[in-house]
């Protein structure tokens, strides 16, 4: 399996992965009261609270250099594997977006929890309650996405007991992840969109996809089997965050 080079593909994520502040709003209601918080695979810090104490951990050097200084903020290039941190030296950790790309996400989780006095707050991916239609047009999309991450069950044996929050995408989510524009299909056809979800970087052959998603918007046929979506403000493609206690 191909895996995702953020040197490469994180080039344009601070124009491309914009934080959709519905989705913030989310996280941030779990994170209100920590005063100091451990930010794990941070990427550009597009969710990171802020009048927070920040730690930002993120491997890239492409990610870090996109990155816009933050008062109370410190950046460490370096794995959620292995944090540069004692025990308890964060009220929180938090990991948006990230476990699926971890060499080892048991072992990252278990660094968070290490580090984390009152709670690991998680933004991931359990699998689409009710289908995505991107899946149609890309099958291996979906292979590759639910091996790649963790189950509820999984993240559970690391961390224990975990409460679930849905996180329903909004039709003009502005954080361009894989389902952010499933309201917006034509969106997908373009090569610098695709570019900031990492799984499409994992997948060898794109094109028949393509031509059969330009195809069916042209013809109509698209709107004829998925049209119904357009009159939706918010879908629940199966993202929840997952907090974690301690």
């Amino acid at each position: 399996m191909a895996t995702a080079d953020y040197e490469v593909i994180g080039e344009n994520y601070s124009v491309l992965r914009q934080p959709d502040l519905r989705i913030a709003a989310i996280i941030n209601s779990h994170l209100e009261a920590m005063e100091s918080i451990v930010n794990l695979g941070a990427g550009t810090g597009s969710y990171e609270p802020e009048g927070k104490i920040i730690a930002a951990v993120e491997p890239s050097e492409t990610m870090i250099r996109q990155r816009i200084e933050k008062p109370n903020t410190a950046v460490y290039q370096a794995a959620a594997e292995n944090l540069p941190f004692e025990s308890h030296s964060y009220d929180a950790a938090m990991a948006i977006l990230t476990i699926h790309h971890w060499e080892n996400w048991a072992k990252g989780l278990s660094e968070a929890y290490r580090v984390a006095k009152e709670k690991v707050v998680l933004l991931t991916w359990f699998g689409m309650p009710q289908g995505f239609w991107l899946y149609d047009y890309f099958k291996e999309l979906e292979d590759l996405d639910t091996a790649l991450f963790p189950t509820l069950e999984q993240i559970s044996s690391v961390l224990g007991e975990v409460e679930v929050i849905p996180v329903p995408i909004p039709s003009d989510c502005t954080d361009g992840f894989l389902c952010a524009y499933w309201a917006r299909p034509e969106m997908y056809l373009h090569a610098e969109i695709r570019s900031g979800i990492s799984t499409f970087s994992r997948i060898s052959n794109t094109q028949a996809g393509l031509d059969k998603l330009a195809s069916d918007l042209k013809s109509g046929e698209w709107q004829n089997q998925y049209g119904h979506l357009l009159n939706l403000k918010e879908y629940d493609y199966g993202y929840r965050l997952v907090v974690g206690r301690k």
